[in-house]
C-alpha cells in the first residue's frame, strides 16, 4: 500500500504548522548544504531553501509517489532524490544543515540513528527534527490496541509496530552526549478540531494506518476501517472533535 499524498494532505494545514517552529530554529546563514531526510511532496523543502538563501539543498524520500509531486519545485538550488534515511547517512556525505519534518518516527533505534545523523554534519552544523509523540497520541494507542485483537492480530502474525520515538529527556540526553551546543527540546501540542470524529480517522490514515493496512487483504482492511472509525467515535464524542496531538521538536548545534 503506497502513500497516498493527497490523503496526506488533507490535512496540510495541521501538518504544516510544526515545521515552520522547526524552521525557525534554522541559523540563517548563506552558502549552507542542507539535507532535508524525509521530505514528501517537497513543498515543504522549497519552503527551507527559499528561508535559506543562496544555500544547495537536497531532498531525499523512499515513496515515488510522493516524490513525483517534487518535480514542480526542483530548481538550480533545489533537488530531490528516492533514497531511504539510512541509505543516504551511509553515504560520506557532510551538511552544514540536516532538517528532518515528521520523518524518523517511521525510523527504529534513535538512540543509533541520531548520533549517525550528527556524524553526517560539518563543524557548527546544525541538526532540527520534529515528529510525533506517537506513544502520547490517542489515536496511535487506539490503534495498538486494535491491531492486538482478533481478527487482525492473527492476521497481522502478531506483528504491531511500536513506535521508536523517545522522550524528550532522552532526546536532550542523546544531544549532550553527542556534544550538542545551543541544545533546544521541547513537546507541544498542535490541536487538530473536525467537525465529525471519523474525519481523525482519515487524519491517520494517511499515515500510521498504512504499515497495518499494507498486511491485511481489501475485506479485513474495511472492517478495520469501520471498528477503528466507531472507537474513534466513542473516544471523541463530541462536535467539533478536538485532538490534542502532541511532537517534539529537538534542535542543537555541533
Amino acid at each position: 500500500m503506497a502513500w497516498n499524498p493527497n490523503i496526506y494532505d488533507q490535512f496540510k494545514s495541521e501538518r504544516y504548522a510544526p515545521f515552520y517552529d522547526l524552521l525557525a530554529l534554522a541559523e540563517p546563514r548563506i552558502n549552507l548544504a542542507v539535507l532535508d531526510l524525509g521530505c514528501g511532496t517537497g513543498e515543504l523543502t522549497s519552503f527551507l531553501a527559499e528561508s535559506l538563501p543562496h544555500s544547495m539543498v537536497l531532498g531525499v524520500d523512499t515513496s515515488a509517489e510522493m516524490l513525483e509531486k517534487s518535480k514542480a519545485f526542483s530548481n538550480d538550488r533545489l533537488g530531490f532524490e528516492q533514497r531511504g534515511i539510512e541509505e543516504q547517512l551511509d553515504r560520506e556525505t557532510s551538511w552544514d544543515l540536516i532538517f528532518s519534518n515528521a520523518a524518523i518516527q517511521w525510523i527504529d533505534n534513535h538512540e543509533i540513528i541520531l548520533p549517525k545523523m550528527i556524524s553526517c554534519l560539518k563543524p557548527e552544523g546544525q541538526l532540527l527534527i520534529q515528529m510525533p509523540s506517537q506513544n502520547d497520541n490517542v489515536l496511535n494507542q487506539l490503534l495498538l490496541e486494535l491491531v492486538q485483537e482478533s481478527p487482525y492480530k492473527e492476521a497481522l502474525n502478531d506483528w504491531k509496530r511500536q513506535s521508536p520515538v523517545l522522550s524528550t529527556d532522552e532526546y536532550a540526553r542523546i544531544l549532550f552526549e553527542e556534544g550538542g551546543k545551543n541544545i533546544t527540546v521541547f513537546e507541544k501540542i498542535y490541536p487538530i478540531v473536525v467537525q465529525d470524529a471519523s474525519q481523525l480517522y482519515d487524519f491517520i490514515s494517511g499515515s500510521a494506518l498504512i504499515p497495518y493496512f499494507e498486511r491485511m487483504s481489501p475485506e479485513l482492511q474495511n472492517s478495520f476501517a469501520l471498528e477503528f472509525k466507531k472507537r474513534i467515535r466513542y473516544r471523541f464524542p463530541k462536535s467539533p472533535a478536538f485532538y490534542a496531538f502532541k511532537r517534539i521538536i529537538l534542535g542543537a548545534k555541533f
